[in-house]
This record gives C-alpha cells, structure tokens and sequence, in this order.
C-alpha cells in the first residue's frame, strides 16, 4: 500500500512540475516524511529530483539557455555538497521542522527576488548558485527560488522551466554523490528514489500541453497553494 500511495503521488507530482516547472519535491515530501521518516526522505527525493530533472530536459532540450545553466550550476556544485553533509549532521526531528518553516518562507521569498530582478545579471545567477546550492543540499526542494533567479534573466515558461531544469541537474547530482561518498544510500533508499523518479518523469510528459494554456499569474497561485500546503502539513508532523 505505500509503494502504491508512492507511485500515485509521485505521477501527480510530475504532472504538477512539468506545468509550474518547480513542485514534485514539495508535495511528496509529505508523502515521503510519513512513510520513510525526514532522514531517510531527502536522499530518496534527490535521487527522484535528478532522475526527474534528465526527463525534463529531454523533454524541454532545445528551450535550454546554457549560457544561464554554466552561470548558476558551477558554483553552486560544491554548496550543494556542503549543504548535503550538514544535513545529515542534524537529529531526525529536526528535518521535518526545517523543511516545514522553508517551504513557508518560499512563499515571499521568491516574489521579493524578482520584485528586486535578481537574476538579471550573470553575477546575480553565480550568487544564487552559491546560495541556492546550500540550501538544495541542506532540504529537499527550493524550486520556487531558483525559478525566480532564472525568471529574472528574462526566461519565461518554457524556456525557464527548461533552464531551470538543466541547472537543477547538476545541483542534485552533486547531492546524490555527497551522499553516497557519506554512506547514506542504502539499497532500499536508491529503490526508492528511482521508483519515484521514474514516475515523476512519466507524470512530466503529460504536462507539456497543460502548461502552454496556462497564465504567469495562474502559474504562480499554483506554485503559493502548493508550497502552503506541503510546508503546513510537515510542521505539523
């Protein structure tokens, strides 16, 4: 029954990222805490996140602005590492908290960033690769804050989405290995986070034509309901 509630949460999950370009961390992390506990949780979801990412490039390949990509990805590398082997120094009780009050500053964090154009400098992506990539490596997901660093070079839709994506693969994959160097991905853990990976990615596929009808603003109520909801539900728990 948990594989099954895994499977069905991780294709809604999909779908979900592929439309708003940011969520299948956000809402199974809910999912994930309940069943596997925070500790055991994250690793599944980087292992998820990268997988997913690859689908969403491939998906989106030719939107790609590398030139945007090169900018965040190579400093935010090492922070993602460093972020990772903090995480797993903290007690198991407190990575549901963390995760929780974050998905809640999400919230105005991203609309400050582009109220003040972060992003529109390639100076800017390299600050938010640094920043960005720490905290990638410390929770699960901060999609909404990397979309508004990209969005404020100037991406929209799909482009952004795509960009996004690319720069995110390389931050996850940083993750995973910081995480096996550690010893934390367990047989059990890499099932999991390919199982989830893999249905996140067949979710993504469906997304294309939904996102295209979609408005910026239904786009960001979207990304608010979601990031609401998840982090509610884990400071709670």
């Amino acid at each position: 029954m948990d594989f099954l509630i895994i499977f069905v949460s991780s294709i809604l999950a999909g779908l979900l990222s592929g439309i708003v370009g940011t969520g299948s961390s956000i809402v199974l992390l809910p999912v994930l805490v309940g069943i596997y506990g925070a500790k055991a949780a994250i690793p599944i979801m980087a292992i998820s996140a990268f997988l997913a990412n690859i689908g969403r490039v491939c998906v989106w390949w030719r939107s790609v602005n590398w030139k945007a990509v090169w900018f965040y990805a190579v400093p935010s590398i090492p922070m993602a590492a460093l972020g990772a082997k903090t995480l797993i120094e903290l007690p198991d009780s407190m990575g549901s908290l963390l995760l929780g009050v974050f998905l809640l500053c999400l919230i105005p964090g991203r609309y400050f960033l582009r109220a003040k154009q972060f992003g529109s400098k390639p100076i800017h992506l390299i600050a938010g690769g640094v920043c960005i990539g720490f905290l990638t490596g410390l929770v699960a997901s901060t999609g909404p804050l990397s979309l508004a660093v990209f969005s404020g070079f100037g991406l929209v839709k799909g482009v952004l989405i795509a960009t996004e994506a690319a720069g995110s693969l390389f931050v996850f994959g940083a993750k995973v290995f910081t995480f096996n160097h550690l010893g934390v991905l367990p047989y059990d853990i890499i099932v999991s986070g390919v199982m989830v990976g893999a249905s996140i990615t067949v979710g993504t596929y469906g997304a294309k034509r939904i996102l295209s009808r979609m408005s910026t603003r239904q786009h960001d109520r979207v990304i608010d309901l979601v990031l609401a909801g998840s982090g509610v539900s884990l400071v709670f728990a």
